[in-house]
C-alpha cells in the first residue's frame, strides 16, 4: 500500500470549498484513493461527505493511501495539493 503524510495547508481545513476542491482531483485521479486523520479511519477520498466529516483542520497531519498499482504519482499530486493548500490539482510534481 502506498501512502503519504501530509499537512493541511488550507488555513480553514477541509471544509467546504477546499474539501470540494481534494474531491474533485482525488476523483480525477484515476485510483482509489482513502484519506484519514494521522490517528483515524480511512474514509473515502472521492465522497464529499466523508472527506467533510474528518474535520480536518489546518495544519493538522492527514494520511493519504492507495492500493492500486501505479498510486504513487497519483498519491504526490494530492499531497502536494493538499500541503500547499493549492486551488487545484497539480499537473505535474
Amino acid at each position: 500500500m502506498a501512502e503519504r503524510r501530509v499537512n493541511v495547508g488550507w488555513a480553514e481545513g477541509l471544509h467546504a470549498r477546499p474539501a470540494s476542491i481534494f474531491v474533485r482531483a482525488a476523483t480525477a485521479a484515476g485510483v482509489p484513493v482513502t484519506i484519514a486523520k494521522a490517528d483515524g479511519t480511512p474514509v473515502n477520498a472521492g465522497s464529499m461527505l466523508a472527506v467533510l466529516g474528518l474535520g480536518a483542520q489546518g495544519g493538522e497531519e492527514i494520511v493519504l493511501a492507495s492500493e492500486a498499482e501505479g498510486s504513487d504519482a497519483a498519491l504526490d499530486r494530492l499531497a502536494r495539493l493538499v500541503a500547499e493548500g493549492l486551488e487545484e490539482l497539480p499537473e505535474t510534481v
